[in-house]
C-alpha cells in the first residue's frame, strides 16, 4: 500500500526553492536574509505565501490570549514554514514547529535550516 504524503507537491516546491537559496547564498547569513531570498523564490515558483503572521496563543479556557507568536511563512494557506540559520537543529526547534502547527491549526510544517554546510529540513505532520 502506497501512502501519499499530504501536500507532497507543495512541500517539494518549497524545499526546492530553499535549496536554490542555499545553493546561491550558502551558510553564514542571518535568518532574515534567507527569509527574504526564500520569499523571492516562492514568488518565482508561483506560490502564494504570508510572512510573519502573528498568531495569538490561548491557554485552556482563558478568553484572553497569553501571548503571540509569528511563523516565518504560511505557504498557500496550507504549509507552515519555519526557518533557522543554525549549525545544527535541536529537538526544541521541532517542538516549536509542532506548537506553531497547533496554534495556526495547520497539519503540515517544514523546518528548514540554512545554517549548516548543507541545507537540512524536517517535514512535520500533526
Amino acid at each position: 500500500m502506497i501512502v501519499e504524503l499530504k501536500y507532497k507537491d507543495l512541500t517539494e516546491k518549497i524545499i526546492g526553492a530553499s535549496f536554490e537559496v542555499h545553493k546561491f547564498l550558502g551558510n553564514g547569513f542571518q535568518e532574515v536574509i534567507y527569509q527574504r531570498a526564500l520569499a523571492w523564490e516562492l514568488s518565482r515558483a508561483g506560490l502564494t505565501y504570508a510572512r510573519e503572521i502573528e498568531q495569538e496563543i490561548f491557554y485552556k479556557e482563558l478568553a484572553e490570549p497569553i501571548g503571540t507568536r509569528r511563523a516565518d511563512f504560511v505557504v498557500e494557506g496550507k504549509v507552515l514554514v519555519e526557518l533557522k540559520a543554525l549549525i545544527e537543529l535541536e529537538d526544541v526547534h521541532l517542538a516549536q514547529v509542532l506548537n506553531y502547527l497547533k496554534a495556526y491549526k495547520l497539519e503540515v510544517g517544514l523546518l528548514i535550516n540554512f545554517g549548516s554546510k548543507s541545507l537540512t529540513f524536517k517535514r512535520l505532520v500533526l
